[in-house]
Formats: C-alpha cells, sequence, structure tokens
C-alpha cells in the first residue's frame, strides 16, 4: 500500500513516564482504589470451527497504519450468521494512510464511533474526516488514562484484564450501550468501532454486540483473542519508532509489562459468564443499560444473514 504513517510522535503519548502502570488502551476514571477480587475458573477456548471462524481470511483487512482492523462478520448468529462488510472493529484510525483511505472508501465505510478518551483524541488525533467524510460518533468510554499510582498490582494478564474490565463497566457502561444503539441505527451503512489499540474498550463493545446477535462466546472469546495477532504488528512498530526516539523512549517501551499487551480468550469467558450470572443473559444486561429492544431487534435484523 502507500506511504507508511510517522509513528514517532504518538510513542510518546502512548509510552508515559511509569510504563508500569500504564496501557495503551485501558483508561480509567478519577475514582480508584477498589480492588476486585478474582477467583474464577479458567476454561479454554480449542473447538475447531471456532479457530477456522476466527481465522477466515475476509476478517482481517489489511492496512498499512492500522494493525487490528478486523470484519466481524461470518460467525454463527441467531437463525444464520454475522453478515460481512457491515461491521468492522479497530484500533487507532488516526494513523490511516491515504491508501489506506481508499480501502475504507472502496468498502463503502460510512460511521465511525471512536471510543478514546478526550484527551486521545486532542493528542493523537481522530479519524480524517477531511479525506473520508464519515459520520463521526464519540463515545468515550472513560475520562482519562492511568496515572501512577492507579493500577494494583498484578503478575499476570488474567487477574489484571479482569478487574480492568470490570471497572470500565462500572464507569462506562452507558458509552457501551450507546454504541450498540448508533450501531443499530446505522441502516445499511459500513461501520467500524475503534479505541487506540483495538483490544479492550473495543472489545468489549465487540463482545456485547456479537452477544446480542447470539453468536457463542466461544466465538466473542476467540474473536478477543485474535487482537493479539494485531498486537505483535503494532508493538513492532512502536519498538521503531522507539528506537528511533533513543534510549530512554525505547527502555521505557521494554520496561512495559508483556501482559499488558495479550488478550486471553479465558478472561472474555470468566466476564461473559459473570455478567450472565447476575443478568441472566447478555442482552439482558445491555438491556440493563438501556439499550431497548427496539435497538436489539434492529441490530438483529441488520447484522444477522439469515439461512
Amino acid at each position: 500500500m502507500g506511504n507508511k504513517p510517522n509513528v514517532t510522535a504518538e510513542i510518546a503519548l502512548i509510552w508515559p513516564t511509569s510504563p508500569a502502570v500504564c496501557h495503551t488502551d485501558i483508561p480509567c476514571s478519577p475514582s480508584r482504589g477498589t480492588v476486585v477480587e478474582v477467583s474464577h475458573p479458567i476454561p479454554s477456548v480449542t473447538d475447531a470451527d471456532v479457530l477456522t471462524a476466527v481465522a477466515d481470511p475476509r476478517r482481517r483487512v489489511v492496512l498499512d497504519g492500522v494493525h487490528n482492523f478486523r470484519d466481524l462478520g461470518g460467525y454463527p448468529a441467531d437463525g444464520g450468521t454475522t453478515r460481512w462488510g457491515t461491521v468492522y472493529r479497530a484500533d487507532g484510525l488516526q494513523r490511516l494512510t491515504p491508501s489506506d483511505i481508499d480501502e475504507l472508501r472502496r468498502r463503502g465505510l460510512g460511521a465511525v464511533i471512536d471510543l478514546r478518551t478526550d484527551a486521545e483524541l486532542d493528542e493523537r488525533g481522530r479519524f480524517p474526516v477531511d479525506q473520508h467524510d464519515v459520520s463521526f460518533h464519540h463515545l468515550p468510554v472513560l475520562d482519562r488514562t492511568w496515572l501512577p499510582g492507579d493500577v494494583p498490582p498484578f503478575d499476570n494478564a488474567n487477574d489484571f484484564l479482569l478487574w480492568a474490565y470490570a471497572d470500565m463497566l462500572r464507569v462506562g457502561s452507558d458509552k457501551l450501550a450507546a454504541g450498540l444503539e448508533i450501531i443499530a441505527a446505522a441502516g445499511d451503512t459500513p461501520l467500524v468501532f475503534h479505541c487506540a489499540a483495538g483490544k479492550d474498550r473495543t472489545g468489549l463493545l465487540a463482545a456485547f454486540l456479537l452477544s446480542v446477535l447470539g453468536v457463542p462466546e466461544h466465538f466473542i472469546a476467540a474473536d478477543y483473542a485474535k487482537t493479539e495477532e494485531g498486537m505483535l504488528s503494532m508493538r513492532a512498530a512502536w519498538r521503531v519508532a522507539a528506537e528511533a526516539q533513543g534510549p530512554e523512549a525505547l527502555a521505557k517501551m521494554q520496561s512495559s509489562p508483556v501482559h499488558y499487551f495479550e488478550s486471553p480468550p479465558e478472561v472474555m469467558l470468566v466476564l461473559l459468564a459473570d455478567l450472565r450470572a447476575k443478568h441472566g443473559t447478555l442482552v439482558d444486561y445491555v438491556r440493563s443499560l438501556g439499550v431497548s429492544d427496539d435497538a436489539i431487534a434492529a441490530l438483529r435484523e441488520r447484522l444477522i444473514e439469515r439461512h
């Protein structure tokens, strides 16, 4: 494709002065200090049909500047399969190159939901609406990224992410509900929702959307896990930029815990199981957030290819 984006400036924003308590994709609220006890059994995702669906070559949209742009089509749903070419999930779209924009224009992209904070948009930029006009929706799931001292110590990805997602839902679930309503109202217009890395905020919205469509939870968890492939590509690009910035930037990158970049499928399975235990079904949960029955019906009508 076209020219590679200059990611050096973004690296300085992604890797702050205290990398041990910062993550590129999970922000947090001003109120901290509540430690969530994690004592969940961890299942596994190995079903061949699940892995085959996730690995469908149509899933990943190959772009120069964005690493985690994926189609949510092709998953078994209630009465059919999720429709291809209609809803996508992604990481930071401010990095799109001109040739990337040409590809999205070819796909008919007409709406963007940005789940990042106000500060992230101000510092890093947003989807280039001046180059491709879309309906742009800003739904900041939380209000700021982590500051030193916000995050309790964790030594593994599972406990860290379960704590983080519980807190994100406590503070920002209304924005995720609003995202579902926007997707429902988009009609036939292809839409993408994204955050910074396309893993955490984006992963939650993707999980709720697929749940509403009746996609089995093991498929949802495997789709979440596929994000780790894009994270490897993203980290490689960040390393090149950090090396160009100098030893200090490279040291900050290298000192960041590896589990900040992981997306274990068992984490999503445990999260969904917890929500089911508390609310009955995931559809009941999204209803409790304010998503209307009309929106749920519209999502199913729009996004399920009936057999």
